[in-house]
């Protein structure tokens, strides 16, 4: 049976050995290429795990979720690039759940550093870190990782592809692979004439690939340019399959339902109801919950809906004022984590004034547009799995753990996703799915949540505290000392992924808090983890989420408090500590045409946030039409380093902070007698068209590493928002959603 438990274990196994002296056999095992998973049917060659090519073309396999971040286009521009051939002839899918699919980029994003001082040493030492995601079966799709992990692996891929192929023609000519061309998907040989990929691919399968070198940069034609994504044809057709459209012969269909008690057990239930009801065909009993396989969804979940249960009591406080007592509570224990502890913050400089304030934030949803699906066809020894997922070979663990069989008796198929943002990385999805097809082997069985079980039962964003100090002297920050309080979202994590109970320094409790890039003498940032098991999880940006709100509404009540205009005062603290941030507030100045000053009836905050490798800095614009505050308009500037595709890049950002001016509007998951209150969309609204801003994004290029784009733009769009808000009121917002104390038009 597949556990990654024991795969955990000799992980650790092999790395204490690398240190004691296995280097061999340790080295030897991290570093060996993983095994190809394509298996190529006649007529088909398999170059890489990657590039797969028959008499069609070109195939890429690119193995991170496509859920509307480009990823797909992006990776299949950076093979196209090597390989010589157009876009348009690149035919992308979803490589299946493997080794060699590995995030080499997630490690590195773990080490104890701010990330903008990095070293060169430590940023090639995260590089170096990244195979140990082969070995933790980390084919994960998060982090905003996607771009740095495929840049040069992909890149490499169509490099060895294109020379493997020229030296397949080059043994077919007799002459030098030195003396051979490629360009629109063949080789070009000394006197002109092209011999097509697909006539070379089955004799480039059986060539050692030659050691290669990546194109200059200055020869690219894809790269850098806007291009038409790949995966639109098909959504805009509807052609597109995801997780809810997968339709194998003689499907069934399920709903569930599962404790609204988060966690409690199941004592019993009555399905009477439900199994009078025509068409239902089987009730389910998942031992934590129930479910209806019928011949449709409808009645499916209108079938388990009518099922009495009865729900055993919440492991945790049952209201949400008594939950917000507990995290509060966490700030009486020692920190979990100080990573950042500059000068001493104990004193306060002399002449100085000291500012205080405390911030809340709620839980949150994710809230999918899709809601959780999966389908599952199991026969006794074997399971496969249809759904749009975040981790493939996670999720292929947990089915197989759960159906009793190896990890390779279970093929997952990944399809696209309604929305992800971190919920399909959880696994609970794809168990469900499983128990219920066991429940009628040989026969394919689509588990589809309501809306509403999909909404209570998520992995929330925690909710959490801030309590800040800061201090500001001759206009200038002498002094800054935060503490926030939340779960541990990684802590949860590694228990239902590993069964191992999580533990350590949390870095992504304090990410967006500790390693803002402000040059301020004494300088403390500390997290404190609740002892709480409401379930929580990675919510779009994580940590910066709300480390985002707490740190820049504070900078701003210190920049008011030392008489400042607030977009000045974080130039000031920024350009010598970290100058592409502080390019990007000069930009959003000079985009917005900041004066520091607004007419009557106008607001405008500004923020700034690091995160994923990105700074970004945003500037919302807020109106007041007869007492209702509209946002009007903003203007974002981020700093990737190097845009591989600047559209992509623009509309993340514009994603990601619509995301979180959703949230700041009105977003919150609130509690009773241990239930979640909010059921669908009406209780838990977003930004809808007309009251979106009209936004005009910069895209910067002068970070020396590569930064992430899908998150970035989320966690200055809060405070920004918040800070024009005092701009246009003179009332400070410490705690969101903002429409508990502003009349706003959402």
């Amino acid at each position: 049976m597949a556990s990654i438990g024991k795969i955990l274990r000799r992980t650790f196994l092999i790395g204490s050995a690398a240190i004691v002296g296995g280097v061999a056999f340790g080295a030897y095992y991290v570093t060996r290429p993983a095994a190809n998973p394509l298996k190529p049917r006649e007529g088909e060659t398999a170059l890489s795990p990657f590039v797969l090519i028959d008499q069609d073309g070109v195939t890429l396999f690119a193995p991170r979720a496509e859920m509307g971040q480009g990823v797909m286009t992006t990776w299949a521009a950076l093979i196209a690039e090597e390989l010589d051939v157009e876009l348009d002839d690149i035919r992308v899918l979803h490589g299946p759940a493997a080794a060699a699919y590995y995030n080499s980029a997630m490690i590195g994003e773990g080490l104890p550093n701010k990330g903008y001082d990095i070293t060169d040493f430590q940023h090639n030492l995260g590089e170096a870190l990244g195979v140990l995601g082969k070995t933790l079966s980390l084919q994960v799709t998060g982090g905003s990782t996607s771009m740095k992990d495929g840049f040069e692996r992909m890149r490499m891929a169509g490099a060895t592809a294109r020379e493997t192929l020229k030296q397949a023609a080059a043994d077919q000519l007799g002459v030098d692979r030195a003396q051979l061309n490629t360009e629109g998907g063949a080789v070009v040989a000394p006197d002109g004439s092209h011999i097509p990929y697909t006539e070379l691919a089955e004799a480039a399968g059986k060539i050692d690939p030659p050691e290669v070198e990546l194109r200059d940069p200055a020869q690219w034609r894809l790269l850098g340019q806007s291009l038409p994504r790949v995966d639109i044809p098909g959504k805009s057709t509807g052609t597109a399959e995801f997780g809810i459209d997968v339709r194998p012969d003689g499907l069934k269909f399920a709903s569930v339902r599962m404790n609204p008690k988060l966690g409690g057990a199941m004592n019993g239930f009555d399905a009477s109801a439900a199994e009078a009801m025509p068409g239902v065909e089987k009730i389910v009993d998942l031992g934590t919950g129930v479910a209806v396989i019928a011949n449709n969804t409808w009645l499916a979940i209108q079938a388990v809906e009518a099922i009495d249960v009865d729900w055993g009591a919440a492991p945790y406080p049952p209201e949400t004022d008594a939950l917000f007592d507990q995290i509060a509570k966490a700030f009486d224990d020692d920190p979990n984590s100080t990573m950042r502890d500059d000068g001493d913050v104990e004193v306060l400089p002399e002449g100085a004034t000291e500012i205080k304030a405390d911030y809340t934030v709620p839980y949150l949803a994710h809230a999918t547009m899709e809601p959780m699906n999966a389908t599952a066809l199991y026969t006794g020894d074997k399971l496969e799995l249809w759904c749009g997922n975040q981790a493939p070979t996670l999720i292929q663990i947990r089915a197989a753990n759960t159906a009793n069989l190896d990890k390779d008796a279970v093929e997952i198929h990944t399809t696209y996703l309604g929305g992800g943002f971190g919920r399909r990385g959880e696994l609970d999805f794809g168990e469900i799915a499983t128990k219920v097809a066991m429940a009628m082997p040989g026969t394919p069985v689509q588990t589809t949540w309501s809306r509403e079980e999909d909404m209570r039962h998520d992995f929330f964003r925690p909710g959490a505290m801030a309590r800040m100090r800061g201090a500001v002297k001759d206009g200038k920050a002498v002094l800054i000392d935060g503490k926030v309080a939340a779960q541990s979202c990684t802590h949860q994590a590694v228990e239902r992924v590993t069964g191992f109970a999580g533990g350590g320094p949390d870095k992504v409790l304090v990410e967006g808090f500790f390693n803002q890039p402000y040059a301020v003498p004494n300088y403390r940032m500390s997290g404190h983890v609740a002892d709480l098991a409401v379930p929580v999880g990675f919510w779009r940006s994580v940590g910066n989420s709300h480390n985002g709100f707490f740190h820049e509404s504070f900078l701003d009540e210190m920049a008011h408090a030392a008489g400042r205009d607030p977009l000045d005062f974080r130039i000031e603290l920024t350009r010598t500590e970290f100058a592409p941030a502080a390019g990007c507030l000069e930009a959003v100045k000079e985009m917005s045409g900041w004066t520091g000053k607004t007419p009557d009836g106008v607001g405008r905050g500004v923020a700034m946030t690091y995160s994923f490798g990105t700074p970004v800095a945003q500037v919302i614009e807020v109106v007041d039409e007869d007492g209702t505050i509209r946002i009007n308009k903003a203007w974002i500037a981020c700093d990737v380093g190097l845009a591989l595709d600047p559209s992509t890049v623009e509309a993340q950002m514009i994603g990601g902070m619509i995301y979180g001016l959703s949230a700041a509007t009105t977003g919150k998951i609130t509690f009773s007698d241990g239930e979640v209150e909010q059921y669908n969309f009406p209780d838990y609204d977003a930004l809808r068209m007309h009251s979106t801003p009209i936004t005009e994004v910069r895209v910067l290029e002068t970070n020396k590493h590569l930064g992430g784009v899908g998150e970035p733009g989320t966690p200055p769009s809060m405070p920004a928002l918040g800070n024009a808000l005092f701009d246009l009121t003179a009332e400070r917002a410490r705690s969101l959603p903002l429409n508990k104390q502003f009349n706003l038009m959402v």
